[in-house]
């Protein structure tokens, strides 16, 4: 099976002469900048001490990403503060997380008046997290352009298409994991909807939702292998090892709300015209934030 999905991605794959778009997890390169410094007890600050450390690391991210890939368009999307929907369908969703770095909190305005700037849109939706934002933007463009999506987040792999890739950050600059159908499969033998159900089986510590109790991701992946689906595996309880399928029957609620947790939602009440993405900064724009924000060697490093 996983020859011939590769036989047949092979003979459809062509050059693509389409416009690029660049999704950027706005939050995912933030905390990743932020803690890189702050764990060491380096935060960078303005004279006025005001911090700027996940600004720095952020545009580091970012920039080496948009020399690698070069796109032609990019947006940035953003969680916002409010409560999500998914938080309505499952109380303890997230709840484990601890509060937000008081140093970080300022840098949230600080790295959207960056991407102002560089005429990049900020993106967010009330009710809805940043994937959402980022899922709904990927389906609606993947059509006219090649989509490329910037993240730390495995959870963002259900979300690769014949013109959809998923750009994982890697420890280190300049370090990544990029992700079509073709080396989805390759690597995990899995395709982007059984990413979904994966997650549902063995839940998300980070997310706070459990899954089925007892099953880990080596119980979740091999059942998904075996039976393609969630659907599938159900269909086929009474071939299961009694302990597995005990553990499911017992938690089949939490299973389905798992999987409803773990799944993009594509369709986010968010509208962004591709020519707003148009990647043509203006120096006087770039320069003006990178003065005010005294980083001179963020101004070289972008050369414009």
């Amino acid at each position: 099976m996983l020859e011939e999905q590769l036989e047949e991605h092979a003979e459809t794959s062509q050059p693509s002469q389409l416009p690029r778009i660049l999704l950027v997890d706005g939050m995912a390169l933030l905390f990743r900048a932020y803690y890189a410094t702050a764990y060491g007890g380096s935060i960078r600050r303005m004279k006025d001490g005001t911090p700027t450390n996940a600004v720095y690391g952020f545009m580091r991210y970012f920039w080496d990403a948009v020399q690698t890939f070069e796109p032609t368009h990019i947006a940035c999307c953003w969680d916002l503060s409010s409560k999500t929907f998914r938080a309505e369908q499952y109380d303890q969703y997230k709840a484990n997380r601890a509060e937000c770095p008081e140093d970080l909190v300022p840098q949230f305005q600080l790295i959207r008046d960056v991407m102002d700037s560089f005429g990049i849109p900020n993106i967010s939706a009330e009710g809805y997290e940043a994937d959402d934002c980022i899922g709904t933007l990927a389906r609606l463009y993947r059509d006219e352009m090649e989509v490329h999506i910037l993240t730390g987040d495995h959870d963002m792999l259900q979300l690769v298409h014949e013109r959809t890739t998923v750009i994982i950050m890697k420890k280190g600059h300049g370090n990544y994991a990029v992700y079509s159908p073709l080396t989805l499969m390759e690597e995990k033998q899995l395709t982007p909807e059984q990413i979904i159900d994966l997650k549902g089986l063995m839940g998300d510590t980070s997310d706070n939702y459990p899954g089925v109790r007892g099953i880990g991701e080596k119980t979740a992946h091999k059942l998904i292998q075996e039976y393609a689906s969630i659907e599938g595996i159900i269909d086929n309880l009474p071939s299961l090892a009694k302990g597995v399928r005990t553990k499911i029957e017992s938690d089949m609620d939490m299973l389905h709300l798992s999987r409803q947790l773990a799944r993009i939602e594509c369709d986010a009440p968010v509208v962004c015209d591709t020519e707003r993405c148009l990647f043509a900064p203006e120096r006087t724009a770039v320069h003006a934030v990178f003065e005010r924000l005294e980083m001179s060697s963020i101004v070289k490093l972008v050369g414009i």
